[in-house]
């Protein structure tokens, strides 16, 4: 099963982290990566660039779909990072996303990846056994 921990932080934690060694959150961070690397669990992950000057918005409400500049809501609804992990369960997902170095003022969001089962009913889509061979490239690259 795959997950997706998406971190979160409000404004009291964006607060604590402007007042804390930079370089201590490196380093916990790092080692928190490492240990999912080493029991092969993590797919992926990545922070989001803090520059909201670079985001911006595509609402399909409108045709064309209108692009604004900006973050998608409010400034604490925003994710700064997100991890790809595979696990064999929920409890482990858990596991996983509570050890996340993170401290008050933070939150994960644990989010379930759909895969091929989610689309049973649909067996023999086109799409989805096209899908499965994209998967099966972005492997390989």
């Amino acid at each position: 099963m795959k997950f997706m921990l998406i971190m979160r932080t409000t404004p009291e934690g964006k607060a604590a982290y402007e007042k804390a060694d930079f370089e201590q959150i490196i380093n916990a961070m790092g080692a928190y990566n490492e240990s999912m690397m080493k029991a092969g669990v993590m797919i992926g992950g990545d922070g989001l660039a803090d520059d909201l000057s670079e985001a911006f918005v595509v609402n399909f409400d409108n045709d064309p779909p209108l692009v604004t500049d900006g973050p998608y809501g409010e400034i604490h609804e925003l994710f700064n990072g997100f991890w790809i992990i595979q696990v064999s369960s929920k409890e482990e997902a858990i596991e996983w996303a509570s050890r996340c170095p993170l401290g008050p003022g933070n939150k994960l969001e644990v989010r379930r990846v759909t895969d091929m089962s989610d689309f049973a009913d649909f067996e023999g889509n086109e799409y989805l056994k096209k899908e499965e061979d994209w998967r099966e490239e972005l492997e390989k690259s």
